[in-house]
């Protein structure tokens, strides 16, 4: 739908809030106030002596009060459900991903200000900071969908941001079964690795929903536990009773302030509890989620940005040898070898889809090396007429190590699930 012109809705805008009361709106609920804004807004229209159709009417009472209790031209797509990404390239271009697939908007912002405005009603919301002195900032959305901007003198065209949108109903195993993302026989594996609380590593790249299958496994947690997570932009959503959330905190003006996530992981470990799930590991927290995992808090899970299951342990090392302490390689291997038990590998494939294409299983060490077998893997054999993945799930044949202990706490899997045939095919 083609918006009004700026000029009218900046006009409209103003004589709105002149027309306004505003000692009154400290005793009104923001229910109320909407609707007397709005009643107000129609008034005004009414009145006006602009040639406006009833359509145009209704269309710029709802983006004033977009403007003001809203994001403004961003409000559509925020309720828009097939969208999964808003991708602003400066004031005139928006671009949102809808089932897989970019595609060019009609929605505009009235200037670069009209812009910045919306980035700092964002940003403000949640304690954060955007200016010239700190030109690139992580936020998230009342709904949990994670924001990114990056503004002057960074970005040449305009503020650039990115919106990763987040279900209002997150994806349960049934959903991605239904998506062909993953086999009945794979989910069945990791909620009973979950249940029995194996320590699990999330990889993947960019988008390809390392997020969705977190919150997804975290869902087998036993409601009677205690989990701690830590987040940069707070987006995990866990059923449980008992969870503590944490998120980290960027420095103020002055440089100060700042609270990193491994400052998070080492103060989860005194209170408590039986699991730690870090959002996303990308630094030294690596070593701190390696020694609670080492440490009793069996069952912890996190995600890092990887392109394989094995490039996963090697970026692993790298992490925690950013911590900054001088440990021999073969230590760090086997204190990774010793914490993790299973990795799981999703992806983006061609034509969008997000699929779980590997998990694997950390043996243990071999000289100085660890070693790890696939258990189940996505084969892809080529691309259909829409130009998406196609191919097909199967089970390697591996027996994994971890079903004794599976058994041990009470989880019962049938060896048959890990013959080597093919599970899905799409």
């Amino acid at each position: 739908m083609k918006r009004i012109d700026e000029h009218t809705r900046c006009e409209f805008h103003s004589r709105l809030i002149a027309s306004l009361d505003l000692s009154k709106i400290g005793t009104r609920t923001d229910d109320e106030l909407r609707e007397e804004i709005r009643a107000a807004a129609v008034e005004l229209c009414q009145q006006s002596d602009t040639l406006l159709s009833s359509a145009d009417r209704d269309q710029l009472v709802n983006e004033v009060m977009d403007e003001t209790f809203g994001l403004g031209p961003l409000e559509p797509l925020l309720h828009d459900p097939t969208i999964s990404d808003i991708l602003i390239n400066g004031p005139q271009t928006v671009f949102v991903e809808r089932r897989g697939r970019l595609e060019k908007t009609s929605v505009t912002f009235g200037s670069d200000e009209h812009l910045m405005q919306i980035i700092q009603r964002i940003v403000s919301r949640v304690g954060r900071r955007v200016d010239a002195t700190s030109p690139m900032v992580d936020a998230r959305l009342a709904d949990g969908s994670r924001v990114n901007a990056i503004i002057a003198p960074l970005a040449l065209d305009g503020a650039l941001v990115s919106i990763r949108r987040f279900s209002a109903n997150p994806l349960k195993a049934e959903d991605l079964i239904a998506k062909k993302s993953i086999a009945p026989d794979m989910v069945d594996f990791l909620a009973g690795c979950v249940k029995a609380r194996q320590n699990m590593l999330i990889s993947g790249g960019t988008g390809s929903g390392k997020t969705t299958l977190l919150n997804l496994l975290s869902g087998y947690i036993p409601n009677e536990e205690r989990i701690a997570t830590i987040e940069d932009a707070a987006e995990l959503r866990l059923q449980q009773s008992h969870v503590v959330r944490m998120e980290t905190r960027p420095p103020n003006v002055e440089g100060q302030g700042a609270v990193s996530c491994r400052e998070l992981a080492r103060n989860a470990l005194r209170m408590r509890p039986d699991r730690l799930v870090i959002g996303e590991s990308r630094g030294p927290e690596a070593l701190d989620m390696l020694q609670a995992m080492n440490t009793g808090h069996d069952g912890s899970m996190t995600t890092l940005p990887a392109n394989d299951t094995r490039d996963a342990i090697s970026r692993l090392e790298m992490m925690v040898g950013m911590a900054g302490f001088d440990l021999p390689i073969w230590v760090i291997r086997r204190q990774i070898a010793s914490a993790v038990h299973v990795v799981v590998q999703a992806a983006r494939l061609m034509g969008g889809l997000r699929k779980v294409i590997k998990i694997s299983e950390i043996t243990g060490m071999e000289g100085e090396n660890i070693t790890m077998h696939d258990l189940f893997v996505f084969k892809q054999t080529g691309i259909d007429g829409n130009r998406c993945a196609t191919g097909f799930f199967h089970s390697t044949g591996i027996r994994p190590h971890c079903l004794d202990r599976l058994e041990a706490m009470g989880v019962k899997l049938p060896v048959s699930m890990f013959e080597r045939r093919t599970l899905m095919t799409c």
